[in-house]
């Protein structure tokens, strides 16, 4: 497994992939969470032009620069083409949330040295090493 500390402390920009316009839902909530800890959050949302007064982006191919870790909340049966995506695209780590396991995407993104997350919450993986902000 990747050491989860490093990645949180190494880079400080996340691409949420899946992130909602609802702010009940839970990928908001955690991309809140995480931007309100200091991160910047880069919502990927097809249907939205801002969230959490940022810019929002269609695809991960959209992004004006390499993404640093792909926070994904989309369906498991997703993770492997988001994976091959994110590490075209330059990504540091992709970041499988709490319930969503994809080995293939594993081995895609360790194949081409990109750190892998998976079936954790980056927001309470957050809180378990520096707690509630």
């Amino acid at each position: 497994m990747e050491d989860i500390g490093d990645i949180l402390t190494r880079y400080r920009s996340i691409t949420v992939v899946g992130c909602s316009r609802d702010e009940t839902k839970y990928s908001y909530r955690v991309a809140k969470f995480m931007q309100d800890a200091g991160y910047t959050i880069i919502p990927i949302n097809p249907f939205a032009s801002e969230l959490l007064g940022e810019k929002v982006y269609r695809d991960i191919a959209s992004l004006p620069q390499p993404p640093e870790i792909v926070d994904v909340f989309r369906p498991a049966a997703e993770g492997l083409e988001i994976t091959i995506q994110a590490v075209a695209s330059g990504a540091r780590a992709v970041w499988l949330q709490e319930g969503i396991v994809n080995d293939d995407a594993r081995k895609y993104a360790q194949k081409h040295g990109v750190a892998f997350v998976q079936n954790r919450c980056i927001m309470k993986e957050y809180v378990r090493l520096n707690g509630e902000i």
